[in-house]
């Protein structure tokens, strides 16, 4: 049939490490990038690339040898796209499961896994209630009896989320942090006791 895409074979299971490892060369990166556009002969690719020639035989030799791109008649090149999809579920799949907030008490469990995933604020919880839960959770992260200046309490706080000014401000307003003369320190939240041997 005139126009019809022959299957594109079975991609190999890379590892996700393998793929960054193939994409990290910046010519790999741009003759990728122009398949994925459409490019599909030499010429094309390093047309849209911006790259020469020799750059982009070089990128697609080793992308052939990893066994992303096949080729296929003439100067025919074949990104096998399916490998990225199957690279990220069989890396998702061998991750170990660990329940970011199990060491919590259920209820506060519960309002972290709703705002925090990943080890990052999605949203900060209008609900005062909830509100502290999510402050206690964020004073852990300064240590008790040391002073932070305001680009310290910044720079921690902008690891969870982008909005520093807020939670900073939340963090003394609700009593977990105290200033005085632009330094910060814990002055609330829980304090794991020490375990003495």
């Amino acid at each position: 049939m005139p126009g019809r895409r022959p299957a594109e074979p079975e991609p190999p299971l890379l590892e996700g490490s393998e793929l960054i490892g193939l994409l990290a060369d910046d010519d790999r990166r741009k003759v990728v990038a122009a398949m994925v556009l459409g490019a599909s002969t030499t010429p094309e690719i390093a047309d849209a690339g911006g790259l020469g020639l020799r750059e982009v035989v070089r990128a697609l030799n080793r992308l052939e040898t990893a066994g992303l791109v096949v080729s296929g008649a003439g100067d025919d090149h074949v990104l096998l796209e399916r490998a990225f999809a199957l690279a990220a579920r069989a890396d998702a799949a061998n991750r170990p499961r660990v329940e970011e907030h199990g060491d919590s008490p259920p209820d506060e469990a519960k309002v972290l896994r709703a705002f925090v995933r990943d080890g990052r604020l999605t949203s900060i919880p209008s609900s005062w209630g909830k509100r502290r839960i999510v402050l206690e959770w964020l004073a852990q992260r300064f240590e008790p009896g040391r002073r932070y200046s305001e680009t310290l309490v910044n720079l921690s706080l902008a690891q969870v989320h982008p909005d520093t000014a807020a939670l900073r401000r939340y963090l003394v307003d609700d009593g977990f942090l105290s200033r005085d003369h632009g330094e910060y320190w814990r002055s609330g939240g829980r304090i794991d006791p020490v375990d003495k041997d």
